[in-house]
């Protein structure tokens, strides 16, 4: 039955259809019955898997036609995710009449007042932005039926939660409330107990592990041929489009006017960029007009960047979490994708951390053909080397490493 089992409006049934969406994932599954339903609902499921429209279609299907003031508010922690999030309530709303807007920082107030002011029933927002917002009057929120927190983990890693509140203190105590959050540490469940009403939880596929369509390996290299190597592996992998993260914004400049350098059509991302700067980056990666896209961690959670071939993590993270959300940006919506991570001996305890946290060895690899340097790493990690037969797209085995792909796909 696809998605007319949830009673929507024809208008929205209407709206899935030309977004191409046929078959609910697992969250929108179990998410949007309950949210129909006007429970209160605490969602946690891998990236990729559609949980935007998991809570955007209930709240637009309840809200009906327009009306007075913002009715749904969705908080969102950067204003990517809330650009994003208004778009998909756009595509899904674009058959009725309801009104979406976004308010979020780092551009100027004029354009989100005019929003504001020619009214708009669903509101996107980030929590500093709104806050600027209702200390002007230019917008209330005492109508509020339907308040979701998006990323309400990542919200609290950047210090937003004093905001959140203050924002939820505003909202009717009358309310549907949706919290969707990676993980739940103590503030968040505080937030949870004080915020929502009886939730229920659903939780989707399991949180410390990367999807089971992303293979993902870690090639030990000693540090000053680090770049060497990830040259060897853009010019050998067949790849259709790249994301290396790095783990900071100093080192990401410096790995994009290095690729820029030998010729590759590069994008980056990070918190320095302009709001205008970043938009042109994921546009163009999109597009397909860049095929690397070179990020911090801010291009590691909620981005809707589709058909990602490849994940490089140049620098290992130094949060198990950050590596699960890293390599999810592959092999989403269930397509196939690869994940490298390129180790250096200082390294090792961060790795170590990973694998325990996703309870599983990541293999280590090497590529053919690359003239390495010795580093202590390779005799470290030969008792834990693995044999089995984890495939890379392209690569073949030898000697119980793995090789990568010897030639490169171009557009």
């Amino acid at each position: 039955m696809g998605f007319k089992q949830f009673g929507l409006s024809p208008a929205l049934n209407q709206g899935v259809q030309a977004m191409g969406y046929t078959d609910p994932t697992p969250i929108q599954l179990r998410a949007i019955p309950l949210l129909m339903e006007g429970k209160d609902v605490i969602g946690s499921a891998q990236t990729g898997t559609g949980k935007t429209a998991a809570f955007a279609l209930p709240i637009l299907h309840h809200l009906g036609e327009p009306a007075d003031g913002p009715r749904a508010l969705i908080l969102e922690p950067t204003r990517e995710l809330a650009a994003q999030v208004e778009t998909a309530f756009r595509d899904l709303a674009r058959f009725t009449r309801l009104r979406v807007a976004v308010v979020y920082g780092g551009v100027g107030y004029g354009a989100q007042l005019a929003a504001l002011r020619a009214g708009v029933d669903v509101l996107v927002a980030t929590p500093g932005r709104l806050l600027d917002h209702l200390e002007r009057r230019a917008v209330r929120l005492d109508r509020v039926q339907f308040l979701v927190l998006d990323e309400a983990d990542r919200m609290l890693d950047m210090g937003f939660l004093p905001d959140v509140r203050r924002i939820v203190e505003r909202c009717p105590r009358k309310r549907q409330t949706a919290l969707f959050s990676a993980t739940i540490p103590p503030e968040i469940e505080t937030l949870i107990q004080w915020a929502m009403r009886q939730p229920v939880t659903v939780e989707v596929g399991v949180r410390r592990r990367p999807a089971e369509t992303v293979k993902h390996v870690i090639y030990p290299v000693s540090d000053y041929q680090k770049t060497d190597l990830l040259l060897a592996l853009l010019e050998r992998v067949n790849y259709d489009s790249v994301i290396i993260f790095c783990r900071t914004r100093e080192r990401a400049d410096h790995v994009a006017a290095l690729l820029k350098r030998h010729q590759h059509a590069v994008a980056v991302l990070h918190s320095n960029r302009t709001q205008m700067e970043r938009e042109q980056a994921l546009r163009g990666f999109r597009d397909g007009r860049y095929e690397v896209l070179v990020a911090t961690d801010i291009a590691a959670r909620g981005l809707d960047i589709a058909n990602v071939s490849h994940v490089i993590n140049y620098d290992v993270p130094q949060h198990p979490e950050d590596y699960v959300h890293r390599i999810g940006r592959t092999g989403r919506a269930e397509q196939a994708g690869d994940a490298f991570t390129l180790m250096v001996a200082e390294d090792m305890m961060h790795v170590q951390a990973i694998e325990r946290f996703i309870g599983q060895k990541i293999p280590r690899v090497r590529l053919e053909g690359f003239e390495y340097k010795y580093t202590a790493l390779f005799e470290q990690d030969k008792p834990g080397a693995s044999t089995a037969p984890v495939k890379v797209r392209g690569a073949r085995v030898s000697g119980g490493y793995y090789f990568g792909p010897v030639r490169r796909r171009r557009r």
